[in-house]
Protein backbone atom coordinates (compact mmCIF):
# COMPACT_ATOMS: atom_id res chain seq x y z
CA UNK A 1 0.00 0.00 0.00
CA UNK A 2 2.73 2.30 1.25
CA UNK A 3 4.63 1.81 -2.30
CA UNK A 4 1.60 2.42 -4.41
CA UNK A 5 0.81 5.85 -2.18
CA UNK A 6 4.67 6.73 -3.21
CA UNK A 7 4.41 6.58 -6.79
CA UNK A 8 1.29 8.59 -6.69
CA UNK A 9 2.66 11.40 -4.64
CA UNK A 10 5.82 10.53 -6.84
CA UNK A 11 4.30 11.06 -10.04
CA UNK A 12 2.34 13.96 -8.62
CA UNK A 13 5.63 15.71 -7.86
CA UNK A 14 6.75 14.93 -11.16
CA UNK A 15 4.26 16.65 -13.04
CA UNK A 16 3.93 19.66 -10.69
CA UNK A 17 7.75 20.47 -11.24
CA UNK A 18 8.13 22.87 -13.97
CA UNK A 19 5.36 24.79 -12.69
CA UNK A 20 6.61 24.46 -8.29
CA UNK A 21 8.39 27.18 -7.36
CA UNK A 22 5.86 29.92 -9.33
CA UNK A 23 2.75 28.10 -7.38
CA UNK A 24 4.36 28.38 -4.21
CA UNK A 25 5.02 31.69 -4.53
CA UNK A 26 1.25 31.99 -5.50
CA UNK A 27 -0.21 30.32 -3.15
CA UNK A 28 1.91 31.62 -0.12
CA UNK A 29 1.74 35.25 -1.23
CA UNK A 30 5.37 35.10 -1.17
CA UNK A 31 5.60 34.73 2.63
CA UNK A 32 7.29 31.08 2.56
CA UNK A 33 10.92 32.41 1.81
CA UNK A 34 10.35 34.60 4.40
CA UNK A 35 9.45 31.52 7.00
CA UNK A 36 12.58 29.73 5.89
CA UNK A 37 14.90 32.82 6.33
CA UNK A 38 13.25 32.66 9.73
CA UNK A 39 13.52 29.02 10.17
CA UNK A 40 17.57 29.39 8.77
CA UNK A 41 18.22 32.38 11.39
CA UNK A 42 18.01 29.99 14.59
CA UNK A 43 20.00 27.26 12.98
CA UNK A 44 23.51 27.18 14.39
CA UNK A 45 25.38 26.10 11.24
CA UNK A 46 29.22 25.26 11.77
CA UNK A 47 30.75 25.28 8.14
CA UNK A 48 32.18 22.37 8.33
CA UNK A 49 28.82 20.78 9.31
CA UNK A 50 26.99 17.76 7.24
CA UNK A 51 23.87 18.06 6.41
CA UNK A 52 20.77 16.77 4.97
CA UNK A 53 17.81 18.72 3.02
CA UNK A 54 14.99 16.00 2.67
CA UNK A 55 12.31 16.09 0.05
CA UNK A 56 14.61 19.02 -1.14
CA UNK A 57 12.39 19.70 -4.37
CA UNK A 58 13.79 22.24 -6.47
CA UNK A 59 16.33 23.47 -4.01
CA UNK A 60 15.87 26.59 -2.41
CA UNK A 61 16.51 25.82 0.92
CA UNK A 62 19.83 23.22 0.00
CA UNK A 63 20.90 25.98 -1.90
CA UNK A 64 20.67 28.17 1.59
CA UNK A 65 22.30 25.69 3.63
CA UNK A 66 25.16 25.01 1.15
CA UNK A 67 25.91 29.09 1.34
CA UNK A 68 26.92 29.05 5.00
CA UNK A 69 28.83 25.77 4.39
CA UNK A 70 32.28 25.77 3.49
CA UNK A 71 32.93 21.42 2.91
CA UNK A 72 32.84 19.60 -0.03
CA UNK A 73 29.14 18.14 -0.10
CA UNK A 74 28.40 19.88 2.72
CA UNK A 75 24.66 19.30 2.06
CA UNK A 76 22.72 16.54 0.28
CA UNK A 77 19.72 17.18 -1.44
CA UNK A 78 17.22 14.49 -1.18
CA UNK A 79 13.87 13.67 -2.83
CA UNK A 80 12.22 11.11 -4.78
CA UNK A 81 11.17 13.45 -8.51
CA UNK A 82 13.87 13.56 -10.93
CA UNK A 83 12.30 16.47 -12.57
CA UNK A 84 12.25 18.36 -9.01
CA UNK A 85 16.08 17.57 -8.28
CA UNK A 86 16.66 18.52 -12.49
CA UNK A 87 15.21 22.13 -11.44
CA UNK A 88 17.01 22.24 -8.11
CA UNK A 89 20.55 21.45 -9.92
CA UNK A 90 20.32 24.11 -12.28
CA UNK A 91 19.58 26.32 -9.62
CA UNK A 92 22.67 25.45 -7.36
CA UNK A 93 24.41 25.70 -10.70
CA UNK A 94 23.57 28.98 -10.45
CA UNK A 95 24.13 29.77 -7.76
CA UNK A 96 27.55 28.97 -7.59
CA UNK A 97 27.17 26.12 -4.98
CA UNK A 98 27.99 23.32 -6.90
CA UNK A 99 30.73 21.98 -4.71
CA UNK A 100 29.00 22.27 -1.33
CA UNK A 101 25.58 20.80 -2.70
CA UNK A 102 24.88 16.53 -3.93
CA UNK A 103 21.83 16.15 -4.81
CA UNK A 104 20.39 12.05 -4.39
CA UNK A 105 17.01 11.16 -5.84
CA UNK A 106 16.27 8.73 -2.62
CA UNK A 107 13.28 7.72 -0.52
CA UNK A 108 12.27 9.69 2.64
CA UNK A 109 11.01 6.44 3.79
CA UNK A 110 14.35 4.66 3.75
CA UNK A 111 17.40 6.41 4.11
CA UNK A 112 20.34 5.37 1.81
CA UNK A 113 23.02 6.69 4.36
CA UNK A 114 24.85 5.00 7.30
CA UNK A 115 23.48 5.92 11.47
CA UNK A 116 25.34 9.34 12.84
CA UNK A 117 26.29 10.68 9.63
CA UNK A 118 24.87 14.24 9.55
CA UNK A 119 25.00 16.99 12.19
CA UNK A 120 21.45 18.56 10.92
CA UNK A 121 18.99 17.31 8.50
CA UNK A 122 16.26 20.17 7.24
CA UNK A 123 13.09 19.14 5.98
CA UNK A 124 10.93 21.56 4.16
CA UNK A 125 7.05 20.95 3.00
CA UNK A 126 7.96 17.03 2.77
CA UNK A 127 7.14 15.28 6.33
CA UNK A 128 3.29 15.51 5.31
CA UNK A 129 3.56 13.54 1.97
CA UNK A 130 5.29 10.94 3.89
CA UNK A 131 2.98 7.52 4.20
CA UNK A 132 4.17 7.00 7.87
CA UNK A 133 5.35 10.08 9.17
CA UNK A 134 6.43 8.05 12.16
CA UNK A 135 9.02 5.74 9.85
CA UNK A 136 10.55 8.89 8.62
CA UNK A 137 11.35 10.79 11.44
CA UNK A 138 12.68 7.27 13.00
CA UNK A 139 14.84 7.48 10.12
CA UNK A 140 15.98 11.17 10.27
CA UNK A 141 16.93 9.97 13.84
CA UNK A 142 18.72 7.50 12.65
CA UNK A 143 21.30 9.53 10.65
CA UNK A 144 21.58 12.12 12.57
CA UNK A 145 24.57 12.44 15.29
CA UNK A 146 24.25 12.54 18.80
CA UNK A 147 23.60 16.36 19.26
CA UNK A 148 22.52 16.60 15.86
CA UNK A 149 19.09 18.36 15.19
CA UNK A 150 16.59 18.33 12.95
CA UNK A 151 14.24 21.10 11.59
CA UNK A 152 11.09 20.58 10.00
CA UNK A 153 9.55 23.49 8.08
CA UNK A 154 5.83 22.73 7.13
CA UNK A 155 2.06 24.16 6.85
CA UNK A 156 0.30 24.11 9.86
CA UNK A 157 -3.43 24.71 10.90
CA UNK A 158 -4.05 28.11 12.61
CA UNK A 159 -6.49 27.33 15.58
CA UNK A 160 -7.77 31.03 16.06
CA UNK A 161 -11.85 31.19 15.61
CA UNK A 162 -11.27 34.37 13.54
CA UNK A 163 -8.52 33.04 11.56
CA UNK A 164 -9.36 29.07 11.33
CA UNK A 165 -12.42 29.26 8.74
CA UNK A 166 -10.79 31.85 6.12
CA UNK A 167 -7.79 29.53 6.47
CA UNK A 168 -9.94 26.96 5.51
CA UNK A 169 -11.58 28.61 2.77
CA UNK A 170 -8.52 29.58 1.23
CA UNK A 171 -6.91 26.42 0.86
CA UNK A 172 -10.11 24.15 0.51
CA UNK A 173 -12.00 26.73 -2.37
CA UNK A 174 -9.38 29.03 -3.55
CA UNK A 175 -5.78 27.18 -3.60
CA UNK A 176 -7.15 24.18 -6.54
CA UNK A 177 -7.90 26.99 -8.63
CA UNK A 178 -5.19 28.71 -8.59
CA UNK A 179 -3.43 25.11 -9.50
CA UNK A 180 -6.07 25.28 -12.82
CA UNK A 181 -5.58 29.12 -13.55
CA UNK A 182 -2.32 29.05 -13.43
CA UNK A 183 -0.60 25.89 -13.81
CA UNK A 184 -3.76 23.48 -15.20
CA UNK A 185 -3.59 21.70 -12.32
CA UNK A 186 -6.41 21.51 -10.26
CA UNK A 187 -6.46 17.97 -9.16
CA UNK A 188 -2.98 18.11 -8.07
CA UNK A 189 -3.22 21.06 -6.29
CA UNK A 190 -6.46 19.53 -4.44
CA UNK A 191 -4.89 16.84 -3.28
CA UNK A 192 -2.10 18.85 -1.88
CA UNK A 193 -4.55 21.19 0.28
CA UNK A 194 -5.92 18.05 1.54
CA UNK A 195 -2.40 16.96 2.79
CA UNK A 196 -1.86 20.28 4.77
CA UNK A 197 -5.43 20.01 5.47
CA UNK A 198 -5.34 16.99 7.08
CA UNK A 199 -1.97 17.05 8.48
CA UNK A 200 -0.96 16.61 12.57
CA UNK A 201 -1.50 19.69 14.50
CA UNK A 202 1.77 21.85 15.87
CA UNK A 203 1.19 20.12 19.33
CA UNK A 204 0.70 16.85 17.87
CA UNK A 205 3.86 17.25 15.88
CA UNK A 206 5.90 17.98 18.70
CA UNK A 207 4.71 14.52 20.41
CA UNK A 208 5.85 13.06 17.22
CA UNK A 209 9.46 14.53 17.30
CA UNK A 210 9.16 13.47 21.07
CA UNK A 211 8.08 9.81 20.45
CA UNK A 212 10.83 9.38 17.97
CA UNK A 213 13.10 10.47 20.74
CA UNK A 214 13.89 13.76 19.89
CA UNK A 215 14.22 15.91 22.77
CA UNK A 216 14.93 20.08 23.33
CA UNK A 217 11.81 20.01 21.07
CA UNK A 218 10.37 23.70 19.81
CA UNK A 219 8.50 25.33 17.81
CA UNK A 220 7.57 28.45 15.94
CA UNK A 221 4.45 29.38 13.92
CA UNK A 222 4.22 31.73 10.99
CA UNK A 223 1.15 34.06 9.61
CA UNK A 224 -1.22 33.13 12.32
CA UNK A 225 -0.34 29.36 12.43
CA UNK A 226 -0.69 28.71 8.60
CA UNK A 227 2.88 27.23 8.75
CA UNK A 228 5.27 25.80 11.84
CA UNK A 229 8.94 25.28 12.04
CA UNK A 230 9.68 22.81 14.62
CA UNK A 231 12.97 21.54 16.39
CA UNK A 232 14.52 18.40 18.25
CA UNK A 233 17.56 17.45 19.24
CA UNK A 234 19.25 13.69 19.35
CA UNK A 235 20.37 12.92 22.70
CA UNK A 236 24.42 13.05 22.95
CA UNK A 237 25.37 9.71 24.17
CA UNK A 238 25.79 9.76 27.70
CA UNK A 239 27.13 5.80 28.28
CA UNK A 240 30.62 5.43 29.45
CA UNK A 241 32.43 2.55 28.54
CA UNK A 242 34.87 1.21 31.04
CA UNK A 243 37.92 -1.12 30.13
Amino acid sequence: MANHYLHNVQGLFDTIAPNYDRMNNIISLGTHRHWRRQTMAQIHLRPTDHVLDLCCGTGDWTIALAQELTATDGVIGLDFSAPMLKIAQQKVHQAHVDKQVWLRRGNAMHLPFHDNQFDVVTIGFGLRNLPDKVQGLAEIYRVLKPGGQLICLETSQPDQPLIKPVWQWYFTRVVPWFGRLFAHQYQEYAYLQETTRHFVSYRQLVTLFQQAGFTQVHYQRFNFGAAAAHFGTKPATTEVHHD
